[in-house]
């Protein structure tokens, strides 16, 4: 019973924002695309699209807007996302959004931060970019094995990763949930 009322509650979120979307004058719909995915070739793209008919389409317009990233796109989106594990200075939207994210994320055990802390700096070593993922609904298990993971990957597999995981977290800040 439990599980369906959160559905409903995600689906109402969902639909909520689809409508704010779609009512919002086009200057304020981009300002709350643009805390979604920082990349203005992006959110144009996905303003194209509107009206969306329910959160679905917002997802797939998300989904597949400006695709694929350029690689500045890609660096101008991760300026905005700090490290996995560690509170985002300031209280703007941005950083509200990562705080909320990181939530499942618990670092108080001094194993997991001290193993995020090492994995964010051989990510940045490997990659040169802050290790980005989906953090919303994962907690620091999850979120540690694909660190690990992903510090195998080429740096043409992880940037599809990264722009993959980009595009996840738009759309979990554009409709307020995970979605299917």
């Amino acid at each position: 019973m439990e599980s369906t009322f959160r559905n409903a509650e995600s689906q109402a979120r969902g639909l909520a924002a689809t409508t704010e979307l779609n009512e919002a004058p086009e200057s304020e719909a981009a300002r709350i695309l643009s805390l979604c995915l920082d990349v203005p070739r992006w959110v144009d793209e996905v303003l194209r699209h509107r009206p969306f008919a329910d959160d679905r389409s917002l997802r797939h317009a998300i989904t597949h807007a400006a695709s694929p990233l350029t690689a500045d796109e890609v660096h101008r989106a991760l300026a905005v996302h700090p490290r996995i594990g560690e509170r985002p200075e300031g209280d703007d939207a941005s950083a509200r959004h990562a705080s909320t994210e990181q939530s499942g994320v618990d670092v108080s055990d001094e194993s997991v931060e001290h193993r995020l802390r090492a994995g964010n700096l051989a990510y940045e070593k490997r990659f040169g970019q802050v290790f980005l993922i989906r953090a919303a609904g994962r907690d620091a298990d999850a979120v540690l094995s694909a660190l690990d993971s992903r510090l195998g990957n080429d740096r043409r597999t992880e940037a599809a990763v990264v722009e993959h995981e980009l595009r996840e977290i738009a759309a979990v800040r554009a409709t307020g949930s995970l979605g299917e």
